[in-house]
Order: structure tokens, then sequence, then C-alpha cells
């Protein structure tokens, strides 16, 4: 029955809860501070790397609430959303695309793994963490962008729940 509530228009979709919380992570995700000075490539790659590392951090901050547990779920749905939404622009259709989107989403698991591991570890461990894990451009700085990811943990941290389904992540 929920679906059919959905579907005409009598139950709104628990992913709108979570919608400006996706919409800050791209805007965080595209602060030119990310490609300037931590040397982000400005690639497909190096953006999708950018997205997926704000959006790992995010994560980490959900789940350190039970009570945001239920977000996550909805954030993994809106990022599938929209990469899929993404790829499909790029004109690849459906027989690649299952095997793509199932890559990326191995890589999402896999840094928030990591990130989890290095955040608790120290500064040495992040900047591996993104030396295995991020595209950078020639030049770029896997300390500082391990710096800067440090950050934004600590900066979402410190952000109440609402504060955080807000979006708004700016420093």
């Amino acid at each position: 029955m929920s679906f059919l509530s959905r579907l005409f228009g009598f139950e709104t979709d628990p992913k709108e809860a979570v919608r400006p919380l996706w919409h800050g992570i791209v805007a965080e995700a595209r602060r030119p501070q990310w490609y300037r000075h931590c040397g982000a490539a400005d690639t497909v790659d190096g953006r999708f790397d950018m997205i997926t590392n704000v959006t790992a951090m995010v994560m980490l901050r959900l789940e350190a609430d039970e009570k945001m547990l239920p977000a996550t779920a909805r954030l993994t749905e809106l990022f599938v959303e929209d990469i899929d939404g993404q790829l499909r622009e790029t004109g690849m259709g459906d027989p690649t695309l299952g095997k793509k989107m199932g890559k990326l989403m191995e890589a999402m698991g896999g840094r928030i793994g990591a990130y989890r591991d290095a955040l608790a570890s120290g500064k040495e461990a992040m900047t591996a963490a993104v030396q295995r894990n991020v595209t950078l451009a020639e030049g770029g700085d896997p300390a500082a962008m391990a710096e800067e990811l440090t950050k934004l943990s600590q900066r979402l941290s410190g952000l109440t729940n609402e504060e955080l389904s807000a979006g708004d992540l700016s420093p």
C-alpha cells in the first residue's frame, strides 16, 4: 500500500528528508579548495572521488549517531540515483551500467572503511588512505587532502543532527 500511496502522491518519499544533505555534499565536493589546495583532479574520476570522499565523511558522521542510521540508507539511495543518472548521460547503457555501479558502490564502501580506520589511527594513516583512494592531479598533495578531510570530519562531528540534515556543510 505504501508504494501506491507514494505513486499517487499520498506519501512523501523518505529520501526527500536527506535530499538537502545530498545537495550539501555535492556543494562541498565542488569547493575549489579541494582542487586548488589539495590537488584533487578536475576530471570525471577526480570529481567522483571528491563526491565519494565527502559522502564517506558524512556517512561516518551519520553512523556515529544511532538516530541517524536510517539516513545512511536514504543517502546511499540518492548517491546511487545521482551516479546512475550521470553515467546514463555519458551514454552508458543497461548491460554495462550494473557492473559499473557495483564497482563504484564497492569503492564507496571501501573508502568508508579505509577512512574510518585512518581517522582513528592518525595523520599518517589518513594520508596513506588518501594516496590509495583518491585521484590527484599531478603535484596533488595527499597530506593536504588528508588534513582537509580530517577537518571536514571534525566539522561534521560538531553539527547537530538538524544542521547536518539541512545540508549546510560549509566551513
